[in-house]
């Protein structure tokens, strides 16, 4: 192992010895510095190296994200922290400060269920048990489909692996079984995310955080 540390320090010497000798350095992304060094952002040094993208995952226990999540660059002046999610997009911006967000593909409501407003993260819950409300279940029995009262959490529980409640309505931000619908507009007014990026949002959020939904 020290054989194997030692050599890539060595080539890592020679390397940049070569580039400072004979070829022009690359311009720094000030927004990548900017990510990496900020005290608002908790992006981790494998989310900057792999440009956003997620790791590769030894376990099936935790679907994997069809779409990619990214760092991009935000302008929009509102404080580090916040999550907003623009339905038009189908995308979820959890905003770092510094000028930059992670991006993260969502579902949100399909029609006659799609809402805008802004809310704040009232609770948390890892795995969380489902209780379908009685609409859905009474709209559902007429599509043949008979819902349970309530389902525990688990890897086939339509929210993920996590969830973060909005306020006392109820909507949440959670994970899913159908990583399919990432993308699209097919849920009943929840926003869906990959469990593996749902679990990246959630490590970073706290209760009380601010979430505005916009058309």
């Amino acid at each position: 192992m020290k054989k194997l540390v030692a050599a890539v320090v060595a080539t890592l010497v020679l390397t940049t010895g070569i580039a400072q000798a004979g070829q022009k350095q690359p311009q720094v992304d000030n927004i990548t510095v900017a990510s990496v060094s900020s005290s608002t952002s908790k992006t981790g040094w494998l989310q900057v190296l792999s440009e956003g993208k997620p790791a590769k995952r030894g376990k099936k226990s935790v679907s994997t994200a069809p779409i990619a999540r990214e760092l991009v660059a935000f302008k929009e002046r509102v404080a580090p922290g916040t999550i907003i999610v623009v339905n038009s997009e189908r995308r979820l911006y959890h905003v770092l400060g510094n000028g930059i967000a992670m991006k993260y593909a969502v579902s949100v409501g399909r029609e006659g269920f799609i809402w805008t407003g802004s809310n704040t993260v009232s609770r948390k819950a890892e795995w969380p048990t489902w209780n379908p409300p009685e609409e859905m279940r009474a709209r559902e029995a007429k599509k043949g489909h008979n819902l349970p009262v309530t389902m525990k959490g688990g890897i086939d529980n339509p929210l993920g692996s996590r969830a973060m409640y909005l306020g006392s309505t109820i909507y949440r931000i959670h994970g899913t079984n159908q990583p399919s619908s990432l993308g699209k507009a097919m849920s009943s007014g929840c926003i869906r995310m990959a469990n593996e990026d749902v679990e990246h949002l959630y490590a970073q959020v706290t209760v009380g955080t601010k979430v505005i939904v916009r058309d």
